[in-house]
C-alpha cells in the first residue's frame, strides 16, 4: 500500500530516542522529511545522522523544551524555514514512565506533578497551537499524539492523569480543527521495547531474583500478542495515521499495546 507520504513534511518532538525516533525513522523511510526535536543536542545531532544514512530521506535535528512557549514558538519558525512547511507534527516529548518505582499518592509531590503535565500536556498543547495555524493555511495537516495505555488504567497517579489529559486534548482539537483539513489523533502505547529496555529488565530480575528471561517472559505476558511490542510497531500506527489515507480517524485514540487488558472499548 502506498500511504502517499512522500513529500510530506514532520516534525517528531521526542525524536532522539525511543518511539520518537523509531517513528522519525519510518517516516523517512516512506519520503518524508523529517525535523527531529529534543532538548539534548549531542544525542539528537547523532540521531539525525543516522537516520539521513540509514533512510536516504534528510532528517534534521533542532534543539527544544517543549516546557517553554518561547522554545517550541522557535522550533515550529525554524521547521517552516527549514521545511518551507509542515505537514505533520508527532508529539512526542515526556518524561519516561515506566521505567522506575510507581510512587503512591504520598509520594507525588506538587513539582513532579507539575512538570509532568508542563512538559506533556502543555508540551502537546504548545506545539499544536504553533503549527496549526500553518497547517490551516495549506488546508492539511496531521497532528498524532503519543500518550500511553495508563490513560485506560490504574497504577500511576501522575501517568494516568497527563495521558487522560492529552486524550480530552485530543478530541478537542480534531473537532476545532477538523474544519481547517487537520486530523489529531492519540496513539496509547503500553509496555514498548526500546533501547532502554534492556536495562529494565537487568534491573528489575536484580530486585527479584530472576533471570533476564524470565522477567522478559512476564513482560511479554501482560498482552494479548504475548510480546513484547517494538517500538517500530508504534511507528508504523504512526505512519498510517500521518498518511492522507487516515481521513475517517479524528479525534480517536488508538491502543498499541498488543491487545492490554481485558476491558471492551466502544
Amino acid at each position: 500500500m502506498d500511504l502517499k507520504l512522500a513529500g510530506k513534511r514532520a516534525v517528531v518532538t521526542g525524536g532522539s530516542r525511543g518511539i520518537g525516533k523509531a517513528i522519525a525513522r519510518t517516516l523517512a523511510e516512506e519520503g518524508v522529511t523529517v525535523v527531529i526535536a529534543a532538548r539534548g543536542k549531542g544525542p539528537l545531532l547523532e540521531t539525525a545522522s543516522e537516520l539521513t544514512a540509514q533512510t536516504g530521506s534528510e532528517v534534521k535535528g533542532l534543539t527544544v523544551d517543549t516546557g517553554s512557549d518561547e522554545s517550541v514558538r522557535e522550533l515550529i519558525t525554524a521547521a517552516v524555514h527549514a521545511l518551507g512547511g509542515v505537514d505533520i507534527l508527532v508529539n512526542c516529548a515526556a518524561r519516561p514512565g515506566g521505567q522506575s518505582t510507581v510512587p503512591t499518592l504520598s509520594g507525588v509531590t506538587t513539582e513532579e506533578f507539575n512538570d509532568h503535565m508542563n512538559v506533556k500536556v502543555m508540551g502537546y498543547l504548545r506545539c499544536a497551537r504553533e503549527v496549526s495555524p500553518v497547517m490551516a493555511k495549506q488546508g492539511w495537516g496531521r497532528i498524532i499524539n503519543i500518550s500511553g495505555l495508563a490513560s485506560r488504567s490504574t497504577g500511576t497517579v501522575v501517568g494516568s492523569m497527563r495521558n487522560v489529559a492529552v486524550s480530552a486534548m485530543t478530541k478537542n482539537l480534531a473537532d476545532e480543527l477538523g474544519p481547517s483539513g487537520i486530523n489529531v489523533t492519540v496513539v496509547h502505547p503500553g509496555l514498548t521495547r526500546t533501547e532502554a529496555t534492556a536495562s529494565v529488565i537487568a534491573r528489575r530480575a536484580a530486585e527479584t531474583d530472576q533471570s533476564e528471561s524470565e522477567v522478559e517472559q512476564q513482560m511479554a505476558e501482560g498482552n494479548s500478542a504475548r510480546t513484547i511490542i517494538d517500538s517500530s510497531d508504534i511507528a508504523y500506527v504512526v505512519a498510517m495515521l500521518a498518511s492522507p489515507l487516515s481521513i475517517a480517524i479524528n479525534g480517536d485514540g488508538i491502543a498499541a499495546g498488543g491487545g492490554v487488558g481485558t476491558a471492551i472499548y466502544y
